[in-house]
């Protein structure tokens, strides 16, 4: 009896451990809701990127739509039904595009906007048309051009390519750890616009790890007769975001590496 009421405390203090504290908690309308964190800016993954010293002259640099996207089409994998939602995000240029901005602490590249070029020049044609009739003279400034494009695209996401575990077991008491690796690759192609030559191709890959840790405990009780059994575990996955950005800027940071060994930046 005395082992029963042992297990059973057990039990209660693993539970609650799992549940949320009341002041972990917000009311909103009289509803209890659970409390949302601060939003915060994300900044670069890669501080050498971030801190990469800026050439003198700032190349003009653009990524057009499809330009840069997932050409995987991989689906998220599950043994048990159909997923429609994709592996990994669907706006790779996004992540491309903040890498390209934010290089140099900003004072690398010159991006210009071309992933919403139809928005942008349908609002200059809107403040044309409105000079025009309150007959100003102001003309717009032109469009900056770009001098080079980059391209390319998320080649090869890759699913499962080591996994494994380890577990023991003593007197009902066991523990068990597993593990599994992904990959997701990266493909960057730095273009000519004058000439359409491709100036530099880089290919990165980045290690995505998901860790699993469990354990359990079972006693027979009662002479016997009854069993209680006690699980518990957690999971980490990496962000597939997160590695998806890790091998974007680490594809650019190898891009402005390659062309300071080619004379492609002016630093005098």
């Amino acid at each position: 009896m005395g082992m029963s009421r042992l297990l059973l405390c057990l039990l209660a203090i693993s539970l609650s451990s799992c549940a949320v504290k009341y002041d972990e908690l917000l009311t909103r309308g009289g509803i209890p809701v659970i409390s949302i964190q601060t939003t915060q800016i994300l900044e670069l993954q890669s501080e050498e990127l971030k801190n990469i010293e800026p050439p003198i002259r700032r190349p003009t640099i653009a990524v057009y739509p499809n330009g840069f996207s997932d050409l995987t089409g991989q689906r998220k994998s599950n043994s048990q039904f159909a997923l429609f939602s994709t592996a990994i995000s669907q706006a790779p240029d996004a992540f491309l595009i903040r890498a390209l901005k934010h290089a140099g602490n900003g004072e690398f590249f010159q991006v210009v906007e071309r992933i919403g070029l139809d928005n942008l020049t349908k609002e200059r044609q809107l403040i044309r048309s409105t000079r025009e009739k309150f007959e100003e003279n102001k003309d717009l400034k032109p469009l900056l051009f770009a001098g080079l494009l980059v391209q390319g695209g998320v080649t090869a996401y890759d699913t499962n390519l080591r996994s494994g575990g380890l577990g023991a077991r003593y007197l009902g008491i066991g523990s068990s750890k597993q593990y599994r690796e992904d990959t997701v690759t990266v493909s960057l192609r730095l273009i000519s616009v004058s000439t359409g030559e491709v100036l530099i191709e880089v290919t990165t890959a980045k290690t995505l790890l998901s860790v699993g840790v469990s354990q359990d405990v079972f006693r027979f009780i009662e002479m016997g007769t009854e069993l209680v059994e006690i699980e518990g575990g957690v999971a980490e996955n990496e962000s597939a975001s997160i590695a998806l950005q890790k091998a974007i800027e680490e594809a650019v940071l190898k891009m402005i590496q390659i062309g300071f060994g080619r004379n492609y930046w002016t630093y005098e």
